[in-house]
Formats: C-alpha cells, structure tokens, sequence
C-alpha cells in the first residue's frame, strides 16, 4: 500500500464505530465491508490527506483512487470518489475510463451518484474542443449501455451543468443531454428503476 493510501485506510478505520458500520450496513445493503467512519471524517481524512500530500499529480490521483477502491471497504471506496470530487479540475477525458470501471462495481446509489454528480459531471463542464466532443461520445455510449448503472450515470452527470454555464453554449449542453436521453430509452426494458429515476429528473430538468 502506498503511503497516501496507508494514511486514508488507517485513518479511516481509527474514526470507525463498530455500532455505526452495523447500521450504515443494514441501511445501505452494501455487499461492502464497513469501518463505521461517518461522511465527514471521510471527507476531512481526505482533505488532510491532501494537505499532508500536496504534490500529488494526476498519475498520482487517478493511482491513489484506484488503490482505495481495489478493497471491498465502503469508506475506502467513497473516499476515492471524495479524491476525484476534490481534484476533478486535474482530470480529463481519457480518466472515463477509469470512472466507468469504478460506477460498474459500485451499483448503489450512494457511490454511483457522487460519481456522476460530483465528478464526471464537473469534468465534463470543464472540457472543450476534441476532449469534451470524446467525452460526449463516451457518455453517450454510457447511455446505451445495458448496465442501468452505467445509464444512471450518464443520466444524472449532466444535472448541474443544465444549470450552469460550464463548457459550450446552453443549447449545445442541452442537445447532448437530451441525446442521452433518446439512448437510454432505447435499451430501458431492462431497467428495474435505477435508471428511470435518472431519466425522470434528467427530462424535468430539460423541461
């Protein structure tokens, strides 16, 4: 284990509550071991982990997540999605990849959501040119997809851009959402709700 990861796992397992990872365990459904570490002491063993570790590159980031999701521990796990949330302007296109492996194995609300919202989402908005038109073509492929996690995710990472003004114009945003949209309804016969949810909020919020 490298030192950056060694520091988030030990911490993590230091604010951990026997009572609480029960709890968290019942409620989530999680086939994922749990420390009992609560969302905020997550947050802050990342924040600290960044400030202890300041030289941290984009190899360094994508590797460090890698390493926290490759254990089956929820904290571990939502940890690394906490690193990419945090460090999302030192990402790019080519880490969907990555991202999607992760949302694959995740298939939970309470990881693929952040995800999606909090991280491929604020890396697309902050693309242009051929690396947001090859981002665009893999969430669109993400829509299509069989995995109705993976539709979730393409579903819900547009939300906050329709509501701002990130990359590219309004409409452009709009169209590509809305493409999406056409994508995973073409495959929602297999969808058990996760991905009609998505669809859902994603068509409100297109109007």
């Amino acid at each position: 284990m490298t030192e950056p990861a060694d520091f988030i796992d030990s911490r993590l397992e230091f604010e951990g509550d026997y009572y609480r990872a029960e709890a968290e365990r019942v409620r989530l459904g999680i086939d994922l071991r749990f420390y009992g570490a609560s969302v905020g002491a997550v947050r802050g063993t990342v924040r600290d982990s960044l400030l202890r570790y300041p030289a941290l590159t984009r190899d360094d980031i994508t590797a460090l997540s890698t390493e926290l999701w490759s254990e089956p521990v929820f904290e571990r796990r939502l940890a690394a999605v906490v690193l990419l949330q945090t460090r999302v302007q030192q990402l790019d296109n080519s880490d969907l990849t990555r991202i999607e492996g992760f949302i694959r194995a995740a298939r939970h609300r309470a990881l693929v959501d952040p995800l999606a919202t909090d991280v491929v989402g604020p890396l697309t908005e902050q693309l242009d040119g051929s690396r947001l038109d090859r981002a665009q073509t893999a969430l669109l492929r993400w829509a299509g997809d069989p995995d109705e996690w993976v539709r979730r995710a393409a579903l819900l990472a547009p939300l906050r851009g329709l509501r701002s003004s990130g990359s590219g114009s309004a409409e452009d945003r709009v169209d590509a959402a809305a493409r999406r949209l056409r994508a995973a309804s073409a495959v929602a016969s297999n969808d058990r709700g996760v991905a009609l949810e998505a669809a859902d909020r994603l068509r409100a919020a297109l109007g």
